[in-house]
């Protein structure tokens, strides 16, 4: 009988750009996006990634950002921590000029499962009972 699939780690990539980036002369900035750009398309097609989406409060938050609530999140369903590491190794592995993806901006990943709401909550029993 074959195993059953393991269920895969459903991780939130916390995204953090540092002053470096800020100190850059303007019209810089646009190398470590292309930087970025890349290091996203490469964290997607990282062998046991599934990218669920992403999102970017670039609009409503303006210079660095240390901590929550961070300038970018990257959701995906990950097969296990060592890809979890491997994505994040991105920001030392990824070039921008003579430095590294990570001079500009930092990675935090959150590590959970996926949640599921069970059917008497929401899902299909819930709908017959109101007649959906």
């Amino acid at each position: 009988m074959p195993e059953p699939a393991s269920t895969p780690l459903r991780v939130l990539f916390c995204i953090g750009i540092n002053q470096n980036f800020f100190d850059l002369p303007t019209g810089h900035g646009v190398k470590v996006w292309e930087a970025f750009s890349g290091m996203m398309t490469r964290l997607g097609q990282l062998p046991g990634v599934s990218v669920v989406g992403d999102m970017d409060d670039d609009q409503q938050m303006v210079g660095p950002s240390d901590s929550w609530p961070w300038t970018s999140y990257i959701l995906a369903d990950v097969v296990d921590q060592k890809t979890v590491a491997e994505a994040c190794n991105l920001f030392r592995s990824t070039s921008v000029g003579e430095f590294s993806l990570w001079r500009y901006a930092k990675v935090e990943a959150r590590i959970g499962r996926p949640l599921t709401t069970p059917a008497s909550v929401g899902g299909s029993e819930a709908k017959q009972e109101a007649g959906q």
